[in-house]
């Protein structure tokens, strides 16, 4: 298949578009190239040479695709905070936008990356796909929206799945140290303190972002009646677990290191268990293959492989807010996340 995937410069798209390929589609890529630099080992190669925003796209652009992949998007709550009106303005109103441009452009396929943060509140009993949704942040809330406006978008001719992602967690070139688990991980290596900055009691589902491209890798490929207008949480009941858990873990791999609080420590909002038998149900075939203690040693490996340090772990290069306030300081883009003209961007 020929596949666009917006959002190929992030954390996920530098594991998903490789693998891709390597299933033998035929990958392209369109991002606004906010985390350019921002690597750790090789630097990433761009899928395509200039940077693009989504919310500008036009049919012209997306002529040809027989999918596109919606990755992009600001990706983590305390982003989501620093500027909401951007948040909806790039995670609503941007793939919005570039999902109608891709059905004016006769795209028949349109896998949109959501969350399960949607779930938000839910509690600790496992919510399907059905569930009522509580998002408790501006991230949360526009996924939800938009999964609501893609489903007015569905017809004979236009078909958006959505992929409710776990808490990713594992090694990218395009490394995040804002999630739990590779943030665990990076603080234990570096500092030899496993810090917990909740009580450690919500529950969090929790999936390796090889998974994540292979669960894309089967909607694209699967007959459309499968998918079509569907939600799917992707991830492994096994992997719901406390956090807690997941940083005796991270202590259990790291010799020497200790498990600490943060003065005032308390429980977090986003308290939430999935129940992934829709997955399993409608794909019998697919075989989700990360555990926690496997993503755990890849991403320590890796670390210790690139040297990763503290001072590393502190900077903006892999913490996502820090990075989006460096360029907004620096004026490489405005209030919603634009790029001025005279920064090349479209």
């Amino acid at each position: 298949m020929r596949v666009l995937v917006a959002g190929d410069g992030g954390y996920i798209g530098a594991v998903l578009v490789p693998f891709l390929r390597g299933a033998g589609h035929q990958v392209d890529g369109l991002d606004l190239g906010l985390y350019e630099g921002c690597d750790l080992g090789p630097a990433q190669s761009a899928s395509v040479p200039e940077t693009a925003d989504m919310r500008d796209v036009t049919p012209d652009r997306l002529a040809g695709y027989d999918a596109v992949v919606c990755l992009a998007a600001l990706s983590n709550d305390p982003l989501g905070d620093l500027n909401p009106a951007a948040t909806y303005s790039v995670n609503l109103d941007g793939t919005l936008h570039l999902a109608r441009m891709a059905k004016e452009a006769g795209v028949p396929r349109f896998l949109f990356s959501s969350s399960c943060s949607l779930y938000g509140a839910a509690g600790s009993a496992a919510v399907a796909e059905d569930a009522d949704l509580y998002p408790v942040t501006p991230y949360g809330e526009s996924k939800v929206m938009a999964e609501r406006e893609l489903a007015k978008l569905a017809d004979d001719n236009f078909s958006p799945t959505y992929l409710r992602n776990a808490t990713a967690y594992g090694a990218s070139t395009r490394l995040r140290l804002d999630i739990v688990v590779n943030n665990l991980s990076a603080v234990a290596l570096t500092t030899g303190k496993v810090r917990l900055e909740s009580d450690g009691t919500p529950w969090r589902p929790l999936v390796h972002i090889e998974d994540i491209s292979r669960a894309f890798g089967a909607m694209l490929e699967a007959p459309r009646e499968l998918v079509h207008n569907e939600a799917f949480n992707v991830g492994r009941s096994e992997d719901n677990v406390q956090i807690r858990d997941v940083a005796e873990q991270v202590r259990d791999a790291v010799p020497g290191s200790e498990l600490t609080f943060a003065a005032n420590a308390g429980p977090d909002l986003r308290n939430y268990r999935v129940d992934f038998g829709k997955l399993v149900g409608t794909f019998p075939e697919l075989r989700l293959r990360w555990t926690v203690g496997d993503g755990i040693a890849e991403l320590l490996a890796s670390y210790t492989r690139y040297g990763l340090t503290y001072e590393d772990f502190t900077s903006s290069r892999f913490v996502r807010l820090r990075r989006i306030r460096e360029l907004m300081a620096a004026g490489a883009v405005d209030e919603m996340l634009r790029r001025p003209a005279a920064a090349g961007g479209s």
